[in-house]
């Protein structure tokens, strides 16, 4: 059995994170700051449903915190 060389690749396979790209995105996206070329790379690898998911749960939690932070100072 012989192997073809040409099949063979000596690239590491890259591995596609959109999941963890557009926590990323929507973090920054809540600090406001981000490079432009990061951004153009974005738009190119996650996908609008991803930043919607990702969006809607970084605002809960958001709110949620604040809620509990509120408490807490209202409470002592």
């Amino acid at each position: 059995m012989s192997v073809d060389n040409s099949t063979l690749n000596n690239k590491p396979v890259a591995v596609k994170r959109p999941l963890w790209r557009s926590i990323v995105a929507v973090s920054w996206s809540f600090v406001g700051i981000r490079k432009n070329s990061e951004f153009q790379e974005d738009l190119a690898h996650i996908t609008p449903l991803h930043v919607l998911g990702v969006g809607l749960v970084a605002g809960l939690l958001f709110v949620i915190g604040l809620i509990v932070l509120v408490n807490l100072v209202v409470a002592k």
